[in-house]
C-alpha cells in the first residue's frame, strides 16, 4: 500500500490549526503537528489516531527560537517521512503600542509570523517539486488587507507579507503541482482573542461578523486545491476586503 501523505500544522494545539488538523485527519493525511503546548498537542495526536486510523507525530516547538523550523524537519526526517503539505498557521496577536513593547517580544512576534513561516515553505519546497506535488497554506487574515489601526502595530504587516508572499510563491511554482494560498479570515471563534487580551473588545461585534474556524478551513482548503493565492473567507469579510 502506497504511503499516506503528510501534513505539517503548525500552531496545532488550538483553534484553525487543531480544525486543520482533524481536517486533513479525516481526508486520509498523516500528521506532524507542533505548538508550545506539549499537553493539548498530545491529546489532539490521541484523538486523531484513535479516530482516523492515521499517525500523528506531536513536536513541541516554540517558532520564536530562530533554530526551531530546522529543528522541527529534522524530526520529522527522523520519521523517515517528508511534508506534502504545509500548513502555516501559528500566530498571535501582541497588544500594546509599538513604544509599550520591548524589542524582544516584537522580535519573537515576527519571528514565528513571518520568518518561521518563510524558512519552513522555503526548506519543503524543494521536495514538493521533485515529487511534482505539494500544498502550502499561509493563514494571512483581513488585517492584511484592511485598513491598519493603532496598536498591535506588526501585526497587519505581516498578515500582509504573508499574502504577497504567497502570491509570488504561487507564480513560482505555476504549472510544478504545488499549490500555495494565503488564507484571510475575518473575527473567528477560537482563543486568539483570549490570549491576546481582545476579547471583551470583540464580544461586542455582531454574530454576523464572525466564523467558525471550521468554515475557514474549508474555505480554506477549497481555494488551495483550486491553485487560488488568496482566499477572503466569509461574505462579510469579502465585502470589507472589497471596500477596502
Amino acid at each position: 500500500m502506497a504511503e499516506r501523505r503528510l501534513a505539517l500544522v503548525t500552531g496545532a494545539s488550538a483553534g484553525i490549526g487543531a480544525e486543520y488538523a482533524r481536517f486533513y485527519a479525516e481526508r486520509g493525511f498523516d500528521l506532524a503537528i507542533t505548538a508550545r503546548r506539549a499537553d493539548r498537542l498530545e491529546g489532539l495526536a490521541n484523538e486523531l489516531e484513535a479516530r482516523h486510523a492515521g499517525k500523528v507525530y506531536p513536536i513541541t516547538a516554540d517558532l520564536a527560537d530562530p533554530a526551531a523550523p530546522s529543528r522541527l524537519l529534522e524530526a520529522i526526517d527522523a520519521t523517515g517521512r517528508h511534508v506534502d503539505v504545509l500548513i502555516n498557521n501559528a500566530g498571535y496577536g501582541l497588544p500594546g503600542t509599538y513604544v509599550s513593547t520591548k524589542w524582544e517580544e516584537q522580535a519573537a512576534f515576527l519571528s514565528v509570523l513571518v520568518t518561521a513561516p518563510s524558512e519552513l515553505a522555503h526548506k519543503v519546497l524543494p521536495g514538493m517539486l521533485s515529487r511534482g506535488w505539494g500544498r502550502i497554506v499561509n493563514i494571512a487574515s483581513l488585517a492584511g488587507i484592511a485598513p491598519p489601526s493603532a496598536g498591535h502595530t506588526l501585526y497587519a504587516a505581516a498578515k500582509g507579507y504573508m499574502i504577497k508572499f504567497s502570491q509570488s510563491l504561487n507564480a513560482e511554482c505555476e504549472g510544478k503541482g504545488v499549490n500555495v494560498t494565503a488564507v484571510c479570515p475575518g473575527f473567528t471563534v477560537t482563543e486568539f482573542h483570549d490570549v491576546n487580551g481582545m476579547r471583551e473588545t470583540v464580544s461586542k461585534m455582531p454574530d454576523y461578523m464572525w466564523q467558525t474556524a471550521r468554515a475557514v478551513v474549508e474555505q480554506g482548503y477549497d481555494a488551495n486545491e483550486r491553485n487560488q493565492p488568496v482566499i477572503v473567507t466569509g461574505g462579510v469579510n469579502k465585502a470589507v476586503a472589497a471596500v477596502s
